[in-house]
């Protein structure tokens, strides 16, 4: 079974930094674009950056731009985000999903495949 496990959110300063991890089974993880997505309260889910294991090409919203960073261990099936200089408009619920990354990619959520669950992100002031 594919499966996508997100973990490391949790309550952080404005300011501070946090490491989120993506740890994948079920499916050749090389093969596949993995990318995160966030929802804030009240608000619809956006794409934020994503990460082709093909080519390791990323692709990132101009909303985390030389704020949060992604990575891919192949060798641990796993991806993170890092988040650095973190803002309260930051917190939501942070997911990641993968997709083949034999085709086109980008962090449009409708072309995703599969979906972990979210992990919630909270900055306070």
């Amino acid at each position: 079974d594919v499966q996508l496990q997100a973990s490391g959110g949790g309550l952080v300063q404005a300011g501070g930094s946090r490491r989120l991890s993506c740890a994948a089974s079920g499916f050749t993880f090389d093969d596949y674009a993995v990318g995160w997505f966030r929802q804030a309260p009240g608000k619809e889910r956006e794409g934020i950056l994503c990460i082709n294991n093909v080519d390791g090409s990323t692709l990132y919203a101009d909303s985390v731009k030389g704020r949060f960073t992604i990575s891919s261990d192949n060798a641990k099936n796993t991806v993170y985000l890092q988040m650095n200089n973190l803002k309260l408009e930051d917190t939501a619920v942070y997911y990641c999903a993968a997709v083949d990354g034999r085709g086109w990619i980008g962090i449009d959520e409708d072309i995703y495949e599969y979906w972990g669950q979210g992990t919630l992100v909270t900055v306070s002031s």
